[in-house]
């Protein structure tokens, strides 16, 4: 296990905001290109101020499509039932990666909402950049396209004003950036690699599996799924710059993939190669002690999400979405099992945690339930997505 060392910014972080919006002020340059309007401009200058902008009563849904991504919207009504509104380009490209058949970025949070400035961050795995979209309602307004910083975006994650995206191949790399008047600028001196074998196959069970920020912002996190079966944990320090180098904690054999927190703020990880939820408590050296980890009978456990009190983990080789709660001493409890569409991958709860939409990639189907008082699910419904067979990334309000 290496222990981090501080890293020393070669900047001060006046200089790196001076610097972040200088880039802001060029982001028409080809590696950094924005999209902007005067409607989405007003919808990110009034997110905090007016209350009236942001997600509300919505379900956002990422294509990946190859031939051009796109996000699109749903109305969610008071029933929890889904109508389109809407289908917006990314200005970018999904992509597949090697060996992935539902899953085609093999990631969990791809697409990730900003409640603080009401922005929507997509990955475009095919083009090497991330959009950014203001959010008014269930409508969405193009504010910015820029680089990735690496190869293969697959996961983003916000903390205040500071956004990481982890970048899958090439060995792997996280690029760091500051929201500055609605806009995200490059965090100078932010990249890191995460030394990955990239020569490692199949791909998607051999590139990292997201990147999220501990509850308080005071670690990142990055899950390394086969290579190297490691959960990685970043220092966040000051100005938002990462530690030279991560502590790695090896999980020999469990195939670490998706990231979420319960009530409690113990960290919870879906474990591909268990086929299970594990919690754990992070010490303040960054090291993990695992607390519980209890298998979900189903095959190919790869995501988790959130929902009021409980904890949901789809299963996408069983077509299956399972249930549990966490307790104080983060032990976990299985409720049980839903069917769902085939290719089960990504899920979002809204209204509280009163719902939950799960993301099928063996059709592009969104199958919708309401979440009972015990943590049962009921079937509401259903929607077919356009051209996002194998996409993974949903955010609901």
């Amino acid at each position: 296990m290496k222990v981090p060392i501080r890293l020393k910014p070669a900047v001060t972080a006046a200089a790196a905001v001076a610097a972040a919006a200088v880039v802001v002020a060029g982001l028409a340059t080809p590696a950094f290109a924005s999209t902007t309007s005067a409607s989405s401009a007003r919808a990110s200058t009034g997110a905090r101020s007016s209350g009236y902008y942001g997600a509300s009563h919505a379900v956002f849904v990422q294509t990946d499509a190859t031939s051009g991504n796109h996000v699109v919207a749903y109305h969610r009504a008071a029933d929890g039932t889904l109508s389109p509104a809407g289908s917006y380009p990314t200005g970018g490209l999904g992509g597949v990666l090697g060996g992935s058949v539902v899953d085609h970025t093999a990631s969990q949070g791809s697409l990730t909402y900003d409640h603080w400035h009401a922005l929507l961050y997509a990955v475009n795995a095919g083009s090497n950049t991330v959009s950014v979209f203001a959010v008014s309602g269930d409508h969405l307004a193009l504010r910015q396209v820029l680089s990735s910083g690496g190869t293969f975006p697959v996961s983003v994650a916000v903390h205040g004003d500071l956004v990481y995206v982890v970048n899958a191949l090439n060995g792997g790399s996280l690029q760091g950036y500051r929201v500055l008047g609605g806009f995200l600028a490059p965090l100078p001196g932010s990249s890191r690699a995460l030394g990955l074998n990239p020569g490692a196959s199949p791909q998607f069970t051999n590139t990292p599996g997201q990147v999220a920020f501990t509850p308080d912002g005071s670690r990142l996190i990055v899950t390394t799924k086969a290579n190297g079966n490691d959960i990685d944990v970043f220092d966040v320090g000051f100005g938002g710059w990462l530690s030279a180098a991560p502590v790695v904690n090896s999980e020999p054999g469990t195939v670490p993939f998706a990231i979420s927190f319960d009530a409690y703020g113990h960290l919870v990880i879906a474990e591909a190669g268990t086929n299970a939820l594990a919690t754990f408590a992070i010490s303040g050296h960054g090291t993990l002690s695992q607390l519980d980890a209890v298998g979900t009978g189903d095959a190919a456990t790869c995501w988790v999400a959130p929902a009021g009190s409980f904890l949901f983990a789809s299963n996408a080789g069983s077509a299956a979405e399972s249930g549990f709660t966490s307790a104080a001493n983060g032990q976990l409890t299985l409720l049980g099992a839903t069917a769902t569409d085939a290719g089960t991958v990504d899920a979002s709860a809204a209204a509280g945690g009163r719902f939950l939409y799960v993301q099928t990639g063996g059709a592009g189907i969104v199958d919708e339930y309401a979440v009972g008082a015990g943590g049962a699910l009921s079937p509401i419904g259903s929607v077919t997505v356009p051209d996002s067979v194998g996409g993974e990334g949903i955010v609901g309000f």
